[in-house]
């Protein structure tokens, strides 16, 4: 509005002089030298007119680009200006104040606006919940108020994980070392001038040692998957799968359980050989550990659709389909009772679910109570060297 007026202001004033040199000028020059004069201005102008409206376009552009909502409302309370993200923090556009849910969000709106004093606060929205972090700002003394809002839903989640994740783990461990104190005492106090109690608390002594050095390998393993690592190598995975049933068929032998491998040639997946195998190694392990004596695991490599797909099936308890979606939470046990007495971590599935994403797969389970599970894991196959597997 003020370019407009300022250009038929100077229209009107170039024109006046036109006139008025055409009274008291003959030469044409002159007035061909005005003329030229209010082309330049007028073009100046203009060209003032674009740029203030592309830097508007621009400043638009980045606001609705903004991951945080922003919501102006004017010293009567309407919008004056919203960004998308506000309608997809709030669920909708509020046309003024008096339309901001929830309501906690409006009476801070309203108490910036009359006491000119910013606010923050966390609000509750929404079904599955999500939570907002909101800051409420005045703008000058009119009253105007600036709403602007972020989801802070997933980092609400994250630290009740890690804080979970603290107590597991302490719990975790707390109950071997607690075993390993008692049996030393019980030696210390007497025990170890009897042979039979002192060779049965030794050997109490060294089952809860190596639990012990299996959750703190396995909280390492899990740490370094969580953030990241090399994926560079080219990895035959029914090599890796090989080498994991050979070296777990001691354990399977002694608990009286068939290890069996159906392994074919497959393409190779790119990744991280070590994780691969961490993979591959804690399927076995969990199927041995949760199968009875005369049961069988299988494991089974073949290449689908450009993936290579390993499966792992066992003839063990099973798993209670409510269970199903947990069990690759960390520490998740179904039967924490028996995974004590099998010497599971509860870390081993979710070092499994870890990897997999990490290699840009997915896994998947299939059980039945009684009768068994079959874990099954698709990896993409490395497409630039997959003619040569």
């Amino acid at each position: 509005m003020m370019e407009t007026v300022l250009l038929m202001a100077i229209s009107a004033a170039v024109g006046a002089a036109i006139a008025g040199v055409a009274i008291r000028a003959s030469s044409r020059r002159s007035l061909r030298s005005v003329e030229r004069q209010l082309d330049r201005a007028t073009a100046e102008l203009h060209a003032t007119e674009r740029s203030s409206q592309e830097r508007r376009d621009v400043q638009d552009l980045i606001l609705d680009a903004m991951e945080e909502g922003v919501l102006l409302l004017g010293p009567d309370g309407d919008r004056i200006f919203s960004n998308a993200s506000i309608g997809r923090h709030l669920g909708t556009v509020p046309d003024s104040v008096d339309a901001i849910l929830p309501v906690d969000l409006q009476r801070a709106a309203r108490r910036v606006g009359s006491a000119h004093d910013v606010e923050r606060l966390e609000v509750e929205i929404g079904s599955p919940a999500r939570w907002l972090l909101a800051t409420v700002l005045p703008i000058g003394e009119t009253g105007a108020v600036l709403l602007v809002v972020r989801d802070v839903t997933q980092a609400k989640q994250l630290i009740a994980m890690r804080r979970d994740f603290v107590a597991n783990a302490s719990h975790e461990l707390k109950t071997p070392v607690a075993s390993i104190r008692a049996a030393a005492e019980t030696l210390r106090d007497g025990a170890i001038n009897d042979p039979p109690a002192a060779q049965r608390f030794t050997e109490q002594l060294e089952r809860e040692a190596i639990r012990l050095s299996r959750i703190i390998a396995d909280l390492l393993d899990l740490s370094r998957l969580e953030s990241g690592g090399e994926m560079d190598e080219q990895v035959r995975v029914d090599v890796v799968a090989t080498d994991e049933v050979e070296r777990l068929q001691d354990m399977a032998r002694a608990r009286g359980i068939a290890l069996q491998a159906n392994v074919r040639r497959v393409p190779l997946v790119e990744g991280s050989g070590r994780d691969l195998a961490l993979l591959v190694r804690n399927l076995i392990d969990n199927a041995i550990r949760y199968t009875s004596t005369g049961g069988s695991v299988d494991v089974t490599i073949s290449a689908s659709d450009d993936h290579v797909i390993l499966r792992v099936e066992d003839t063990g308890i099973g798993i209670p389909q409510r269970e199903l979606p947990r069990i690759f939470e960390r520490f998740y046990r179904v039967d924490r009772a028996r995974s004590r007495d099998t010497g599971g971590t509860g870390l081993g599935l979710a070092i499994v679910k870890h990897v997999t994403e990490n290699h840009g797969g997915d896994v998947r389970v299939d059980s039945e109570l009684g009768r068994g599970t079959t874990f099954e894991v698709r990896l993409p196959v490395d497409h630039e060297r997959s003619s040569d597997p």
